[in-house]
């Protein structure tokens, strides 16, 4: 673990530098992720101004769903980005490079690259809860310092996941990216609450591919809807069986990738 850690500090510091030399860029693609959220969420306040409510869900309750939903897919982003390249690297004859590193494949691609504007998202993600809380008067328990953290740290893992599971495809199709993209944006469904859709797509956001778990239900809880020992439960099994899964199919992807070829 000690040798990974040195390692990943490595791989960050070098991935540092590089985004250095180009400060504008840098401050461009943070800005430019603070921008996008920051137009969702004028896109939320304008409809709100000729309703009241959706499904019974207030405007502040769904600033609350879209805060939630900003931290952990920011986690993600900032941490595992590189998945995304996955593809690219198969086809381009690049994947070679980490099966030759004295590292594990995955751990290898994941670390060589600090996607640091997934800062952005965190900003808004953060600002608007610290905003939202007390708006909503939402009281906090001792135990929440400890539900509060593995909530967004399960939704983290289950984005991770799922972006692992659709990025292995590419070792029998190539380029996946196209599907990877899809499964990802179904997430932007749960910026709303689940009740909203019908039961059959509540059933695929909650239990097939459950992205419910990374937005929808945490802010639940922090309103008061679920009993925090159920919810805490419930979620780091849906994240630890959702990276079980993603990572043993990676393995056998693994086995049968046979480089590139003409």
């Amino acid at each position: 673990m000690k040798r990974h850690l040195t390692i990943y500090k490595y791989f960050v510091s070098q991935h540092l530098k590089r985004l250095i030399e180009y400060r504008v860029d840098f401050l461009i693609g943070i800005l430019s992720f603070v921008f996008i959220q920051v137009s969702g969420l004028l896109f939320l306040y304008l409809i709100f101004q000729h309703i009241n409510a959706i499904n019974g869900w207030t405007y502040e309750e769904l600033i609350l769903i879209y805060a939630m939903f900003q931290i952990p897919r920011g986690i993600d982003h900032l941490l595992t980005d590189n998945i995304w390249l996955i593809p690219r690297y198969i086809i381009r004859g690049e994947f070679d490079k980490y099966l030759l590193k004295p590292l594990n494949v995955l751990y290898s691609i994941v670390s060589e690259r600090f996607q640091i504007e997934a800062f952005g998202e965190l900003i808004v993600g953060v600002g608007l809860l610290i905003y939202i809380v007390p708006q909503l008067s939402i009281t906090f328990a001792l135990y929440d310092l400890i539900v509060i953290p593995l909530l967004i740290i399960s939704g983290a893992v289950i984005y991770t996941s799922i972006k692992l599971l659709t990025a292995t495809l590419a070792f029998w199709i190539k380029n996946s990216s196209s599907i990877m993209v899809i499964f990802y944006d179904i997430a932007d469904f749960t910026k709303q609450p689940l009740s909203i859709y019908p039961k059959a797509f509540q059933f695929v956001l909650r239990n097939v591919i459950p992205f419910a778990f990374t937005s929808y239900f945490p802010s639940a809880y922090l309103l008061g809807l679920y009993d925090p020992l159920t919810i805490t439960i419930q979620a780091l099994v849906v994240a630890l069986v959702s990276m079980f899964v993603a990572y043993r199919f990676w393995k056998y992807g693994l086995k049968t990738y046979e480089s590139a070829g003409n």
